[in-house]
């Protein structure tokens, strides 16, 4: 229990973004599955668009400082490799 109004504050506001980071993580990691079984199932075209999206989210996702920058292209970088590769076999 806080002894302060300030450390009440601040355990509000701690408990408010770790929500809000948490929603943002999840959501990333099931665009990032959606869009790694679409290229498994060799759906190129889809995963292209899913890419996107994907994409807009991770930068928006480092703009907040949710995730690093560096981490967000590290993931977009990976994920186009991915897509170009397989369009590439095909």
């Amino acid at each position: 229990m806080p002894h302060s109004v300030s450390a009440a504050k601040r355990a509000r506001q701690n408990q408010k973004r770790r929500l809000y980071n948490k929603a943002v993580t999840s959501n990333i990691r099931t665009a990032i599955k959606k869009l790694k079984a679409m290229v498994a199932a060799g759906n190129v075209d889809q995963a292209k668009a899913a890419y996107a999206t994907t994409s807009k989210r991770l930068d928006q996702a480092a703009a907040k400082g949710v995730l690093h920058r560096k981490t967000a292209s590290r993931y977009k970088s990976r994920l186009a490799l991915l897509i170009n590769r397989t369009a590439a076999k095909k």
